[in-house]
């Protein structure tokens, strides 16, 4: 029988990429699939809430499943600003990012191919992006038809950036961090305020791969060009907007938090507030072991 030890990969770049690319296949196959049954019911077997819950659902257990190899980022919005933030080396956010892609490619692949039959009977086997048999939106998003192009590119960094903003301080353990263990159920509910609350404009992808990935399917899968060119190109704003509202959702942390945080290991003397969190308990400094070694060599 082989040994764990000799099928794992080497590579640490290559084993991360691996857990990006299954943890964000976890989440398009939970949040795709919920919107498949939505649509093709048409509203019998789930609600819109239904597909908002069930993409929260997706990223709790993507983190559980590869938080400890990767971090769980599954999105490329994440990862590049964890990059500008110092969290993550610069190096890691092209192959992530890729690997993030590609993950929502095959899961927008898969379920396809569960709602296969679904879809064809409700679509009458034409896909297409518009009208009342439209399925290009069971896998990508699409704006409203209210909606101008800049308030989409709002909406889209607005959502980002609250999305960065809240999951910043979750481990910070200079303010009041969250149990390592519930940090993915925290994460999930984020998600889930997000998408019951800024969803209406255009969908609240807030992530390029989420985006991009199902709408690179659909183009290989029959509805064509048109999931690109509709809406006058709209396409590019959830590739564009959700980086630059992580970041800035970063830097408003940033400001307004991180900075007037106490120090990481404060002198005694000073009283802290009872909001922040109780200093961690450190080990025991080896300098008075030192001093027991000098001793007995004297």
């Amino acid at each position: 029988m082989l040994k764990k030890r000799a099928l794992r990969l080497r590579n640490a770049m290559v084993r991360e990429c691996m857990a990006e690319f299954l943890g964000t296949f976890v989440l398009l196959l939970f949040g795709c699939s919920a919107a498949a049954q939505v649509k093709t019911s048409r509203d019998t077997k789930g609600q819109f809430l239904s597909v908002n819950m069930a993409f929260s659902v997706g990223v709790m257990s993507a983190m559980y499943l590869t938080k400890g190899i990767s971090g769980a980022h599954l999105n490329p919005a994440v990862t590049m600003s964890f990059c500008v933030l110092g969290r993550v080396p610069w190096g890691r956010l092209v192959p992530y990012s890729l690997s993030q892609l590609l993950g929502a490619y095959v899961a927008s692949g898969l379920v396809y191919l569960v709602y296969y039959d679904a879809i064809m009977e409700f679509s009458g086997g034409v896909l297409t992006v518009h009208g009342q048999n439209e399925t290009a939106s069971i896998f990508a998003t699409y704006p409203s038809e209210y909606l101008t192009l800049g308030r989409s590119f709002l909406d889209q960094v607005v959502g980002t950036g609250m999305l960065m903003l809240c999951i910043l301080a979750l481990d910070e353990k200079r303010n009041t961090p969250a149990p390592s263990e519930l940090i993915p159920p925290i994460v999930a509910v984020v998600v889930l305020g997000i998408s019951m609350s800024m969803s209406a404009n255009c969908g609240a992808a807030i992530n390029p791969a989420r985006d991009l990935g199902p709408r690179l399917f659909t183009l290989t899968a029959g509805w064509g060009t048109e999931v690109f060119t509709c809406y006058n190109y709209w396409f590019w704003v959830p590739l564009v907007a959700p980086p630059i509202g992580g970041v800035l959702g970063s830097l408003i942390y940033l400001v307004f938090i991180d900075w007037h945080l106490p120090e990481a290991d404060p002198p005694e003397s000073f009283s802290t507030l009872s909001t922040i969190s109780d200093k961690i308990q450190q080990p025991s400094t080896t300098w008075d072991n030192v001093a027991e070694l000098k001793a007995a060599y004297l």
